[in-house]
């Protein structure tokens, strides 16, 4: 990703929008469920004065057609990177420009000019990481960085494996199992799929969110799902382990947004401006368990996400990770139909 060329704003149009600025009001938030860290809205409410309601959803698509429907009362939302695209295509987002903010400096290199969000005029990171498997080593004690696990199951993991109804984390895994990329419209490797998911659908015990839990009480031994969640999930029950599949994994970011039609949209842009000081974007990390693409939040991060697996990818199998990007309309209508069938 190629860095932007950042100028200097000077004037009124930036005390607006920088970290000194104050307000008053509410503020709703539109986020994945249990992924906002209390302490930091709490900061954020005491530093300007604003009330912050965050209401959950599960999954991008439910979160993009309440948003479409209206009347909705939102005034910020976290896609993921390969939903982005929509929402700015569909002039649901207001051009906020946190590229001209005072805390962008903080935005590490890698994520300040993203294919989704060219230059980050609408969006600031929230945070990123994997899509691998989650195991609980106490029932299976072979190879985890395969997704064998779930497309090909052992004998010891057959009707104890969920995957989350999530389709693009799901198909684009068992594409890059069968050899292709993400995004891909070939028919026959798609048909591929379709046949290696229904075949393995049989085997599995759930399609749900919710697995922290789960393995707490270790009623899955195995979930296709997020680093973050595997690292919580281990805290939970110590014989949890996050494998990267070797076949390929899906990289992801999250990034908060403004709606365009947001009543609090000055709030808004003081929220974005504030997640990217690196001490309260350590925050997200240290209450949800993903890294958040802000440099310099490492000092403040917990000690037990410096070093975690779940977090630091093994330097043997980082190459097989694939950003997930939106894919072209023939390629989601090819998906949909395989989901669809999934489904049924």
């Amino acid at each position: 990703m190629t860095p932007i060329i950042r100028k200097s704003i000077v004037g009124l149009a930036m005390v607006a929008i920088s970290g000194s600025a104050s307000a008053a009001g509410e503020l709703n938030l539109y986020n994945w469920g249990n992924y906002t860290n209390p302490e930091l809205i709490t900061k954020f409410e005491k530093a300007h004065d604003v009330k912050v309601t965050v209401t959950d959803y599960d999954s991008n698509d439910a979160a993009l057609a309440k948003v479409k429907a209206g009347g909705h009362g939102f005034d910020m939302v976290v896609p993921s990177a390969n939903y982005m695209k929509i929402w700015i295509d569909e002039g649901l987002l207001l051009e906020t420009r946190p590229d001209q903010m005072s805390n962008f400096k903080n935005v590490a290199k890698d994520f300040n000019d993203p294919v989704w969000d060219p230059g980050r005029r609408y969006s600031v990171p929230w945070q990123w990481g994997t899509v691998g498997m989650i195991v609980d080593t106490s029932v299976y004690k072979g190879d985890i960085n395969t997704s064998a696990l779930f497309l090909d199951p052992p004998d010891e993991l057959k009707g104890k494996i969920n995957v989350p109804p999530e389709m693009n984390d799901v198909i684009s895994a068992a594409i890059m199992y069968l050899g292709g990329d993400p995004c891909t419209t070939d028919k026959d490797l798609l048909r591929k799929v379709r046949d290696k998911l229904v075949e393995a659908k049989k085997h599995w015990l759930s399609m749900d969110y919710g697995m922290i839990e789960k393995f707490a009480g270790r009623d899955v031994a195995a979930s296709l799902y997020w680093n973050g969640a595997g690292f919580r999930a281990r805290e939970k029950n110590a014989d949890v382990r996050f494998g990267y599949p070797q076949e390929g994994f899906a990289l992801w970011m999250d990034s908060v947004a403004v709606l365009k039609d947001a009543k609090n949209a000055d709030n808004a842009k003081l929220f974005q401006n504030f997640v990217m000081m690196p001490e309260n974007a350590a925050l997200i990390s240290a209450f949800a368990r993903y890294a958040n693409g802000i440099e310099g939040s490492d000092k403040y991060m917990p000690e037990d996400m410096k070093n975690a697996p779940e977090i630091i990818i093994d330097p043997k199998l980082s190459g097989a990770g694939k950003f997930l990007l939106a894919c072209s309309p023939r390629a989601t209508e090819m998906y949909t139909a395989i989901w669809t069938e999934l489904q049924k």
